[in-house]
């Protein structure tokens, strides 16, 4: 009997802890979105916690009515479906080559790759190759230094290398050349590993912001993540927001109620949203995707 109760305690413990610590990593983001729809001034007074005091969707009319926000959105999803769409055909063309052991030379690619994980130029070589191939001030400085990642080339060699020979061996005697034996044969039954890695470049390319901010200058090709950057850096541009919308709109009295720290919350629901509507669609894949390599048959 006591081990009986110790084990419904313990039990009771882990719920209790893990409800605990699933409020501590939900509430910020709740207390974000409470204070994206109440007003301004009103938060300044503080309180603010599970519901809004003074509800207003005046926040987000600043955000979406501003041109740079709306331009900064398009470009962010752009480079995000193309950025992941090439990255993660380019890397598993890739890992399909290295996964071969006819490939000659194939230690020593591996080699090479493994290295550049651990050393890199730095940021001063990469600027200065990036301005000789004429990439500075374009949408494409954004997709195309970052088209092969190593470790999703791994990830991607690793399930490849676990595939049945047979089914490769089959498709040639049918007569299907590497080319159409990849893309027939092997991308199909790869969806797992290309869903969660496509997950993870699609995370990536939708949060950087630190790309743009050194290579771009023109403010229509600042992806959203940058232009919120520059908010929570800098009080100008929420002020210049503001007053651009307030001027456009003709009531400068209810963007009275818009304060920075509001505009910054909604800005940030804004940018943040998209991505996190993925990844209920992808979550049957991910599990699969996340077990490659674990086990040996």
């Amino acid at each position: 009997m006591r081990t009986i109760n110790s084990d419904r305690i313990f039990i009771i413990l882990i719920y209790v802890f893990l409800i605990v610590m699933s409020f501590m990593m939900l509430y910020p983001f709740w207390n974000s979105v409470v204070i994206s729809f109440n007003t301004g001034t009103d938060t300044a007074l503080g309180g603010i916690t599970f519901w809004p005091r003074e509800f207003t969707l005046e926040n987000y009319k600043v955000v979406f009515q501003d041109k740079r926000m709306m331009s900064g959105f398009l470009i962010s999803v752009l480079r995000t479906v193309i950025g992941t769409a090439i990255s993660i055909t380019c890397t598993a063309i890739f890992a399909y080559g290295m996964s071969k052991k006819h490939l000659i030379g194939r230690k020593y690619f591996m080699i090479m790759c493994i290295i550049t994980m651990y050393f890199s130029g730095g940021l001063i070589p990469a600027y200065l190759i990036n301005r000789e191939l004429g990439l500075m001030d374009s949408f494409w400085v954004m997709v195309i230094p970052n088209i092969i990642s190593v470790w999703n080339m791994i990830i991607f060699r690793t399930f490849f290398l676990e595939l049945p020979e047979g089914l490769e061996e089959s498709a040639k005697i049918d007569g299907c050349g590497n080319w159409r034996t990849f893309f027939s044969i092997v991308v199909p039954i790869s969806g797992p590993v290309i869903a969660t890695l496509s997950l993870f470049a699609a995370v990536w390319h939708w949060n950087d912001w630190f790309t743009a901010s050194i290579y771009i200058t023109s403010e229509h090709l600042m992806p959203i993540q940058t232009l919120l950057q520059q908010i929570l850096s800098s009080n100008i541009m929420s002020e210049q927001m503001m007053q651009t919308n307030a001027a456009a709109q003709g009531h400068m009295a209810s963007m009275q109620n818009v304060t920075t720290k509001s505009l910054t919350m909604s800005t940030m629901l804004v940018a943040t949203i998209p991505i996190l509507l993925i990844y209920p669609f992808l979550q049957k894949y991910f599990t699969k995707g996340v077990m490659i390599g674990s086990m040996k048959e």
